[in-house]
């Protein structure tokens, strides 16, 4: 896998919107000069791309547009990385105007950038991981940089400095609190903060003893349940299999599969239906172990965890669950491809290479 460079004061940073257009609507206004901020107040330049302020419809119609701004933050040589605005559910209509480009493919073998984001940018996160660079499930634009509380969440400011250069954390560390995903995003709550509880639970081991090693590699599973079925869109399993943007069965061995379920809290019912889509693919008779991500709100947690046992069946696959990526709150970076270390007797997780050039 490339991999990017780090980050240093003064460097330019695109704001990209690859699905929703949400930034580019006056209601979100406040959350755009949030984030513009907090981007400053690390020292980096942000570089709000042609079509991100176009909104909700435009981007809905135009997903070349989308495709557009993320080509040109490549081709720009000043720019350094690549900050996604937000989800949404049609990413995947990117991909025939950035698969298809070799100019594009030529860049990013050529210019490896940093790039941030979750939920359906897991859809770019494994484009990437097609084409060979290494990318980070983390912090997005509206939800991390524009908290809308006085300051970015302790924990996941913290974590950004990650991506800076000579910030040499090599592990991810169970915060000591989570939050409560907010119901009202208006301007009137700007500088409130969010309802705070502490955790009690910390990282859970669900099964497996000792150590176990491997690469990352993984997203949002509604993210990957679309991808593997026609459920949201017609059109979405066979874009996704044509430019064969689900690993394959040999490229799944020996990583370690980073899950987490997103902001529609899926029911039970729902939830074991789209884990046994992913186990349709083989992928837990080939992978070292798993780290699971913390359900947003703590919603159907118990339930999660019992359908994990009873779906994957595998009881010599260890499984750590409960870790602060995802749609919960705070969140940390995982990366792409990185060699990585669980120890389930410490309950620790350890990066064991660079995450940069």
């Amino acid at each position: 896998m490339k991999k990017p460079k780090s980050l240093v004061r003064g460097d330019k940073v695109a704001v990209i919107s690859l699905s929703s257009g949400m930034l580019g609507e006056n209601f979100a206004k406040h959350e755009l000069d949030l984030g513009l901020k907090r981007i400053k107040e690390f020292g980096i330049v942000p570089v709000i791309m042609p079509n991100v302020l176009k909104g909700i419809e435009y981007l809905k119609n135009h997903p070349e547009s989308r495709a557009q701004d993320l080509k040109d933050a490549f081709y720009d040589t000043s720019i350094k990385g690549i900050i996604c605005a937000i989800g949404g559910d049609d990413t995947y209509r990117t991909l025939p105007y950035l698969m298809e480009d070799k100019d594009f493919i030529n860049a990013v073998h050529i210019s490896p950038k940093l790039f941030t984001g979750f939920s359906d940018t897991t859809i770019n996160h494994l484009m990437f991981y097609k084409l060979g660079m290494a990318t980070f499930y983390g912090p997005n634009f509206v939800c991390d940089l524009a908290e809308l509380d006085k300051e970015m969440l302790p924990y996941t400011r913290k974590e950004f400095w990650k991506y800076f250069k000579n910030y040499n954390e090599n592990y991810i560390e169970s915060s000591n609190v989570w939050y409560e995903e907010r119901t009202d995003f208006s301007v009137d709550v700007v500088g409130n903060a969010r309802v705070e509880h502490f955790e009690e639970r910390g990282y859970e081991v669900l099964q497996g003893r000792g150590r176990f090693n491997g690469r990352l590699l993984g997203g949002c599973l509604e993210s990957l349940y679309d991808i593997l079925t026609n459920t949201r869109y017609d059109d979405e399993k066979g874009i996704c299999e044509k430019y064969g943007l689900f690993p394959s069965l040999d490229e799944w061995k020996n990583k370690i599969l980073f899950i987490e379920t997103c902001e529609e809290k899926p029911e039970p019912e729902v939830f074991e239906k789209e884990l046994i889509a992913l186990k349709s693919t083989g992928i837990f008779n080939a992978i070292n172990g798993i780290i699971i991500g913390k359900p947003q709100d703590e919603q159907y947690y118990e339930e999660y965890k019992e359908i994990y046992y009873k779906i994957i069946e595998n009881k010599d696959l260890p499984i750590i669950y409960n870790v602060n990526f995802g749609h919960a709150y705070p969140r940390c970076i995982i990366p792409y491809g990185i060699e990585t270390e669980i120890d389930l007797d410490k309950k620790t997780i350890k990066f064991k290479e660079s995450f940069f050039q």
